[in-house]
């Protein structure tokens, strides 16, 4: 999809609809993003390296809020054993909380003015261990539980995600019952129709209860896998809750269907900074304002230079006027 089709498609909506929180209303005719999230897995290595200074700098940048990822303490096994193969290759092993327990993790982050309104975890600690999760969230102050990949075995075929669907209504019963709320936040994969000319994405969203599944939108990938996030966000209005805001360098789809880490890590040379690439933020943003989108979390997947390229991001969408 080409810039010009995406602003083509975009419409700014009426000014007197009703904020967010993550918005601030300066006139009638004006608003602006009143708290700029970023997702830690941009900067894994420094938080590593120096968990409060870092926190410090990211709060200095502007950034609000923040969005954790797993592994945590009472993560599933399964789960822990697959970090452990990657984390060498990576360059780093903390995460979860950065060796803290969530109340640490909270009075930290809170001495700098950040809160923690969402977790990226994994399938199996949501579906086996719920209520260590949902106790850890509550410690934080998080709203939302997130998925941000179905495992590659767990969606071979559409069946898989029939399947899936009813997994996620089941996780997102046992979420409201624990007081949190559950979201899944798209990758490259289920969005290019397959063979039988079904979206997989599709099946997620009709098969869900739309009071218990939340979703997380992330803009590069949601380009990459030839969808329009425009489209989805009219389409979905009220169920995309969050979005991962990252730019792209010129607009590039996967070769396949974007359904392995490999086709992941050829676009990656094709991340930028938000505001510094072809996808039209602005535009997008306008529609997820007017269609429930509460939380915006600048991610730039474990940025090369990490002050200036989240610096740069802030500083692009802190300047937007909606």
């Amino acid at each position: 999809m080409k810039r010009k089709d995406f602003v083509k498609s975009s419409m700014i909506m009426g000014a007197g609809m009703g904020l967010s929180p993550s918005l601030a209303c300066n006139s009638l005719a004006e608003k602006k993003l009143n708290a700029i999230g970023l997702g830690l897995f941009s900067i894994p290595k420094i938080m590593e390296q120096d968990l409060e200074g870092t926190i410090k700098k990211m709060a200095a940048i502007g950034i609000k809020e923040f969005e954790t990822y797993g592994p945590y303490s009472f993560t599933h096994e399964k789960t822990k054993a697959s970090w452990a193969e990657v984390s060498a290759f990576l360059g780093f092993s903390a995460s979860g909380f950065f060796g803290r327990s969530a109340q640490e993790f909270k009075d930290l982050t809170g001495q700098y003015g950040i809160s923690v309104p969402a977790m990226h975890t994994d399938l199996y600690t949501l579906e086996s261990y719920m209520p260590s999760l949902a106790k850890a969230a509550r410690s934080i102050g998080a709203t939302f539980v997130v998925l941000p990949s179905i495992p590659e075995i767990e969606r071979l075929d559409i069946k898989a995600y029939h399947l899936m669907a009813k997994r996620f209504n089941e996780i997102g019963r046992i979420a409201n019952e624990e007081g949190i709320r559950f979201a899944y936040h798209n990758h490259g994969y289920g969005l290019i129709p397959e063979d039988n000319g079904i979206v997989p994405l599709d099946i997620i969203f009709e098969e869900t209860d739309s009071e218990k599944v939340f979703f997380e939108m992330d803009l590069f990938w949601t380009v990459a896998g030839k969808a329009d996030p425009i489209d989805l966000l009219k389409k979905h209005k009220g169920r995309y809750k969050m979005l991962h805001i990252k730019d792209m360098k010129s607009i590039t789809y996967f070769k396949g269907k974007g359904s392995t880490s490999s086709e992941w890590m050829e676009l990656f040379p094709q991340l930028v900074p938000a505001g510094s690439g072809e996808i039209p933020l602005q535009e997008i943003m306008d529609v997820a304002y007017h269609n429930g989108v509460l939380h915006y979390f600048v991610e730039h997947d474990l940025a090369p230079n990490p002050y200036e390229n989240i610096q740069s991001a802030f500083n692009f969408l802190n300047g937007l006027r909606f």
